[in-house]
């Protein structure tokens, strides 16, 4: 376990043991510390008043859709202004803008323009990538480049469609990205050089993360690319399993989910629908069996939680629950769009594709709200964080902190 975490295991003990709230946990990277989309924060609101949650600060930002990560006291994202992507660090506490680093030409299309990765904060360097495939690595004290990469002419890398959406994850020394192009599929760097350790398969790259699982002992990174599931060891990209798996407009987006001991999630839109894989076997014989598939989950770009032999995403304009163990649905909610969502102290923060915040009791009986609020007028097309107590929340043109314990 990491030395970050062990510290933030320890601390939550001892808050535990206290009788008080968990708190300050830091939110590292896409979907948090365990790439889940689950906070282990407590002590927060369970109900939000009439006006929504106390809002602490509001900053201008820019365009784009990269997510917000949230180290101690500062927070990272990106944002696209003036014709160019930046890297932006701001303090937590009042969103005053600390330092911004020019990574490089922004991103224009049709369905909005500006990045769409969110940074990674690993000890004193924060690494993020732009829509065109440029990598870098940054201080986290002054956002000075120690090290980038132009995944275009370096490799060759085809930038999909929509723009490169994957994060980087670290893993010990490693960088792991999912670049895609004739030279290179799957990547890994070393973290404080750029210099590269391996690379593995070719093809065109998808719109998701890298995701780490184990599995009989076996630590896995799972790339959802453009075509097919990968299952590589992280060191080495020595490729475990593949699965085919094919989308409209190759949107595979949404991070596979890990349900221990041995499934995995996985799900896309385009009425492409979901499916629940069986991993068995060690690292010489590993195979992927399906366990069920089916059309009630069509995660379009927003991943997906599970908690409690239960999942909980967005099919296509409709949030749902599902039974992890038969894709059964459960119940559905119609009025949120392409939303986002993650989930804390038992309940669902979710966000609307129109700005619209919910609080939903993560239950599998019925669709419960504890509170809402319209904060946003635009698309909303980013998952909001939670670190301290404090939500982070962001659209294309500002960014937003609410207090949200009691």
């Amino acid at each position: 376990m990491p030395k970050e975490l062990t510290k933030l295991a320890m601390a939550a003990l001892v808050a535990t043991l206290a009788g008080t709230a968990v708190v300050a946990a830091d939110w590292p990277q896409f979907r948090g510390p365990e790439q889940n989309g689950i906070s282990a924060e407590k002590g927060l609101l369970q109900e939000w008043p009439g006006g929504g949650p106390e809002q602490l600060w509001k900053t201008e930002l820019g365009n784009g859709y990269s997510g917000i990560t949230v180290v101690g006291d500062r927070l990272y994202t990106m944002f696209g202004r003036g014709g160019e992507t930046f890297v932006g660090c701001f303090d937590a506490t009042s969103g005053k803008e600390i330092w911004t680093f020019d990574a490089g030409r922004q991103w224009k299309d049709s369905q909005g323009d500006g990045p769409r990765s969110t940074p990674t904060v690993d000890g004193d360097i924060v690494y993020a990538v732009t829509a065109n495939g440029v990598l870098s690595a940054l201080g986290t004290s002054d956002g000075v480049a120690l090290w980038q990469r132009d995944l275009v002419e370096s490799y060759k890398a085809k930038i999909p469609k929509w723009g490169m959406s994957g994060s980087p994850v670290i893993v010990g020394n490693l960088l792991l990205l999912e670049v895609g192009g004739p030279e290179v599929l799957m990547a890994a760097f070393y973290k404080t050089s750029g210099e590269e350790v391996w690379r593995s398969g070719t093809g065109k790259a998808g719109y998701s993360t890298p995701y780490l699982m184990t599995t009989d002992g076996v630590k896995q990174a799972v790339f959802f690319t453009a075509e097919k599931l990968y299952s590589v060891a992280p060191d080495t990209g020595k490729v475990y399993w593949q699965k085919p798996w094919t989308t409209s407009w190759d949107v595979n987006a949404a991070m596979p989910i890990f349900i221990a001991p041995d499934r995995l999630f996985v799900s896309s839109g385009y009425d492409t629908g979901a499916a629940l894989l069986k991993i068995s076997g060690d690292a010489r014989t590993m195979k992927v069996d399906e366990v069920w598939v089916n059309r009630e989950m069509k995660n379009q770009f927003s991943s997906s939680i599970y908690l409690d032999g239960f999942i909980y995403g967005f099919d296509n304009k409709n949030i749902k629950c599902i039974d992890a163990k038969t894709g059964e649905m459960r119940w559905r909610e119609r009025d949120l769009g392409h939303g986002s969502l993650m989930l804390a102290d038992g309940h669902l923060i979710v966000l609307g594709d129109r700005g619209q915040l919910v609080l939903v009791e993560a239950s599998p009986e019925a669709y419960r709200e504890k509170g809402r609020v319209q904060l946003f007028k635009g698309k909303t097309w980013t998952v909001p964080t939670l670190s301290g107590g404090r939500l982070f929340v962001r659209d294309e043109n500002e960014m937003v902190a609410l207090k949200v314990t009691k």
